[in-house]
């Protein structure tokens, strides 16, 4: 019988750590904005935190459309702060909403791209 959960705690710690973040970061996304939402408009946000979310449930249940899919909206969170850059300024840059927006998502990046990660999603998932 398959199992489906939420997260899976025979993966590396770094994986597990990485989901909870997609998860956070698609709730916050969901309830405040995503830092989609500030530069490309509210719709952008809500689709990008729902990819979050199915990332991170497809990584708990070792699929690998997961994993790409998460590198993917994980990495273009720094579209939007690149953006912020070239059209607001530097002075704009750190706001602190800015940031604060930024943080899961860059997190979850780093984390997926451990070698840790790299290795067992190459290794486990189909």
């Amino acid at each position: 019988m398959e199992t489906r959960r939420w997260t899976n705690h025979s993966h590396p710690q770094t994986l597990q750590i990485a989901v909870m973040f997609l998860y956070l970061a698609a709730l916050f996304g969901l309830i405040f904005g995503s830092i989609y939402s500030r530069e490309f408009g509210r719709f952008v946000g809500i689709v990008a935190s729902i990819g979050l979310a199915l990332a991170a449930y497809a990584i708990a249940n070792d699929q690998k459309r997961g994993y790409n899919l998460a590198v993917t909206v994980s990495a273009l969170a720094l579209v939007p702060f690149l953006w912020a850059l070239i059209v607001d300024g530097p002075g704009e840059l750190f706001s602190a909403d800015l940031v604060g927006l930024l943080i899961p998502p860059a997190v979850s990046f780093a984390l997926l791209a451990h070698p840790r990660s790299r290795d067992h999603q190459r290794i486990w998932f189909s």
